[in-house]
């Protein structure tokens, strides 16, 4: 049977090689160029010869979904938590005149005020940091210690913060303790987070999707896991415990899930034949210099000109996502986690807002926006309705900003229903859900097949860059209000 003709093979139909072309080169050096087009040529006919196995069970998507929920599942429960952590903040109940803030009829200490803000930026600049590490680091650590070591340690911040619940504490140390801890667990989820991204570069786009995807069910798992908590009628302290074991649970999952997944024959296929074209790249430039010195001096800094290089092929994909985190954490859940029901008064819906509106809402709708990209990618990555899209993203701030933010002290409240925060929460989680998305699928996508990797880690840097702009911009957007 007549093979599959690729076009890379059009080489072999061209006139024969002229020796004559090479002249001035040396006879090793004619040697070498003919052996990297044989090189090459092997290449091309490997990939023809083998086919991509099928996703038994969609298996390794499955373990990639599980895995994008155990990322970002420790700080989404850290954040929707903020019931319990600062019912743990505020002041003995003596003349607290030196040590509390008033506005608007209530009285928050100064610990309670600033909860938010300074959790955000705790979480956001390590996060950044280390995923700047991670974006030149992950060449000299191993994947497997790079994953299991960083679930691991989550794993073991969620226990000692489960033991805790249980152990009184001054509001000023419980505080400091607590930022440590969301200093920790996302130092090392951004490591697991580049290095997840980098893995899914491997493979076919559609398998960055369930990494998103998974992300935006970790915040509807947690927001969702508070809601029954607060429903059991248990006291605030014994279903923060059970909350956070539920965290302990699934990211011992997520372990489970990453040391099955080498063996997973879709996985292990797209694997070797990164590792085999990153072999051949690296046969065929040692070939290339091997009769020149200066090339092969200049290899030496070789990685940081590939970081450059590839970086200019995705550099509007990569400010887009930024931007698209930057205007999310700027005002979620800063902002939208001081925001009020007007039709409450007193009843059990007064409890349930904020947790059902402001987080379960939000992350319903990013998840849904997520996984929207499964089966839909529009705007195309090279569309200008794609970054057009992403600035228009900036109204949502003076919207939310308008909304009933209490305590306020220098706008007015211009949309006092409920009805509108709801709606603008909707548009605003589900276009960060699928525009993040979008540009995280484009973005290794964009790049030759081994740079995919890098292009990844890239990518995931700028999303991190975006969540740290974000919170500090968070402090900036809840004094304005």
């Amino acid at each position: 049977m007549k093979p599959h003709e690729d076009s890379s093979l059009n080489i072999w139909k061209q006139k024969p090689l002229k020796l004559s072309c090479l002249t001035g080169f040396s006879p090793s050096t004619v040697t070498h160029q003919l052996s990297l087009i044989t090189c090459h040529s092997s290449v091309v006919q490997w990939n023809m010869a083998v086919s991509s196995p099928k996703d038994k069970y969609f298996g390794v998507w499955l373990i990639f979904f599980l895995l994008g929920l155990g990322t970002l599942l420790p700080w989404n429960f850290f954040m929707t938590a903020t019931m319990y952590f600062t019912s743990r903040l505020k002041d003995p109940p003596v003349d607290s005149s030196t040590n509390q803030t008033e506005a608007a009829g209530e009285r928050r200490s100064v610990l309670e005020a600033k909860f938010n803000n300074v959790m955000t930026l705790c979480a956001m600049l390590p996060l950044l940091i280390c995923t700047c590490l991670n974006s030149f680091l992950h060449t000299m650590i191993s994947q497997r210690l790079r994953v299991m070591g960083s679930l691991l340690i989550i794993m073991f911040v969620f226990i000692i913060t489960s033991v805790l619940v249980k152990v009184p504490l001054e509001p000023l140390t419980f505080f400091s303790v607590t930022m440590v801890k969301i200093i920790v667990i996302n130092s090392f989820g951004a490591v697991l987070q580049g290095s997840l991204f980098g893995m899914a570069g491997l493979l076919p786009a559609s398998y960055t999707t369930p990494i998103m995807s998974g992300q935006g069910l970790a915040g509807t798992f947690a927001a969702f896991a508070m809601i029954c908590a607060i429903a059991s009628g248990s006291e605030l302290h014994d279903a923060a415990f059970g909350y956070f074991i539920t965290a302990c649970f699934v990211i011992f999952l997520s372990l489970l899930s990453y040391m099955l997944l080498p063996k997973l024959e879709f996985f292990q296929f797209y694997r070797d034949r990164n590792r085999k074209q990153r072999r051949d790249d690296d046969n065929s430039v040692n070939l290339m210099n091997k009769d020149s010195k200066e090339e092969t001096a200049a290899q030496s800094g070789g990685q940081n000109v590939s970081m450059m290089k590839i970086f200019k092929k995705i550099w509007l994909l990569a400010l887009s996502v930024c931007f698209t985190f930057t205007v999310t954490i700027g005002i979620y859940p800063a902002v939208t986690a001081d925001t009020k029901s007007t039709l409450a008064d007193g009843d059990s819906w007064d409890l349930y807002f904020t947790p059902v509106c402001c987080f379960l809402l939000f992350n319903l709708c990013d998840w849904g926006g997520r996984s929207l990209t499964a089966v839909c990618m529009w705007p195309q990555k090279d569309s200008v309705l794609l970054p057009v899209s992403i600035m228009c993203r900036l109204l949502f701030v003076p919207l939310f900003m308008l909304c009933n933010v209490q305590p306020r002290v220098l706008l007015p409240i211009f949309f006092h229903h409920d009805g509108f925060f709801i709606v603008f929460m909707i548009f605003f989680a589900f276009s960060n859900g699928y525009l993040a998305s979008l540009c995280m699928c484009y973005g290794p996508k964009n790049v030759l097949p081994h740079e995919a990797e890098t292009a990844g880690t890239i990518m995931a840097f700028f999303l991190s860059l975006g969540l740290a702009l974000g919170a500090a911009l968070s402090f900036v957007f809840r004094a304005l209000v």
